[in-house]
């Protein structure tokens, strides 16, 4: 019987230089963590930008989250010091009630905390190994994360690889659920799914919250030829459906597609598979399934009818290549799409409208989208940077925020 126990670079000489030509805030056009007694922003429309190599007054580098005031796109001098509690900053995840934001040090394997309204560290979580995908659940206490490394549980086979549990409120570890290679993890809109996606080339893990704690396992296997290196999901909005990217020949498989996992069935049964060029992220708009991936001959988007589960664009459309992870629509209706690891321009801007596509020159990769609710404004992390983009142009805007440092990931934390 399982057990689910509790318990259970950028380079460093660039900031030198940096810290050495910049003396002041003025000079650099940007701020930073201050050194003295923490000052709340005081702002009311806020978007966090994590840095894990902001520069403080004194002249030392340090994890801190900048805070950005999202009505008037301007950098608060006020900041969020991580340097207490983790080593780095990367990805965050924003609790379903604003409260808090979780920041994920990718290279320790640590969590931290932030008290939205107060603007600290709460507190700090450490992970059995660095993890690179997690949420918070919809009861805003706990937390799930996927962590490919994690030791293998006694009793369950020799792989490493786990979604493990987190108590938000103890700052402890839960439980840890055995999936080999773990790698990302997708709620359902209630809250009673979870898919986790690992190493295995035709498996999805179901995991069910209301059994974790007893003795029931509360993973479902789910094992199909129809999934190819399956590496994300996407559930409809009434969460009787799944639909699973399979990453095929991207991924080191064979054919990328679209399975539809039908999640009122025990265990879920998959009813079919949608062809497309290729598929490692997307996204839900209203009846149309974006999916964006990198084939043979480039980056492709492809637009799926979610009524009739078929392909809507009859030709392909083109969009920067590279490993496909960011997506989100603007106020205006213009879908951002993020890669890394490109080999030019890492974001593509597709108009929902007229199927149109815009390639920003910007390079780098993308690490955090984020559209300005009520603003015709998208702020996006690409290459160290914050460029702020004009969703009714395509086009940066004038305004922009210099950050010091490096902007990984953006979260806007208040409503409009």
């Amino acid at each position: 019987m399982p057990c689910w126990v509790p318990g259970l670079k950028k380079i460093l000489g660039g900031i030198v230089l940096l810290v050495i030509g910049c003396t002041s805030l003025i000079s650099c056009g940007g701020s930073s963590p201050s050194s003295t007694a923490h000052v709340p922003s005081g702002l009311k429309f806020r978007a966090f930008i994590s840095n894990p190599l902001s520069v403080t007054s004194t002249g030392t580098v340090a994890p801190a989250l900048n805070i950005v005031d999202a009505s008037q796109d301007l950098l608060s001098a006020s900041t969020v010091n991580l340097s207490s509690s983790v080593s780095n900053a990367g990805m965050m995840a924003l609790s379903p009630s604003k409260a808090f934001t979780l920041v994920l040090d990718p290279t320790a394997g640590a969590i931290a905390i932030v008290d939205n309204t107060q603007e600290t560290v709460q507190s700090t979580i450490t992970l059995p190994a660095p993890a690179q995908s997690m949420f918070v659940w919809i009861d805003n206490a706990t937390g799930y994360a996927a962590v490919p490394g994690a030791p293998a549980v006694s009793g369950q086979g020799s792989a490493p690889g786990a979604v493990v549990v987190l108590n938000l409120s103890t700052s402890a570890i839960l439980a840890t659920i055995p999936v080999p290679g773990a790698q990302y993890v997708v709620n359902s809109h209630t809250g009673t799914k979870i898919l986790a996606f690992g190493s295995s080339s035709q498996t999805v893990t179901v995991i069910s919250p209301s059994q974790i704690g007893t003795s029931g396992d509360p993973r479902t296997m789910v094992s199909s030829s129809s999934f190819d290196h399956p590496v994300w999901g996407i559930f409809s909005s009434d969460d009787t459906t799944a639909y699973i990217l399979n990453c095929g020949a991207e991924c080191g498989g064979t054919t990328a597609s679209v399975a539809i996992l039908d999640m009122t069935q025990t265990p879920p049964q998959v009813s079919g598979t949608i062809p497309v060029p290729a598929a490692t992220y997307g996204l839900l708009n209203g009846s149309t399934l974006y999916v964006a991936g990198t084939s043979g001959s480039g980056g492709v988007l492809t637009a799926i009818s979610v009524s009739s589960n078929t392909v809507l664009n009859p030709s392909p459309i083109l969009i920067t290549d590279g490993y496909h992870d960011r997506m989100a629509i603007s106020t205006s209706g213009e879908l951002f799409i993020g890669a890394h690891s490109c080999s030019t321009g890492c974001l593509s801007i597709f108009n929902i409208a007229n199927s149109s596509v815009a390639l920003p020159t910007s390079t780098g990769d993308v690490t955090g989208i984020q559209p300005i609710t009520s603003r015709d404004v998208v702020y996006v992390c690409q290459g160290g940077g914050l460029n702020i983009y004009d969703d009714t142009t395509n086009a940066l805007q004038t305004t922009q925020v210099g950050i010091v440092g490096q902007a990984v990931d953006v979260e806007l934390v208040d409503a409009p």
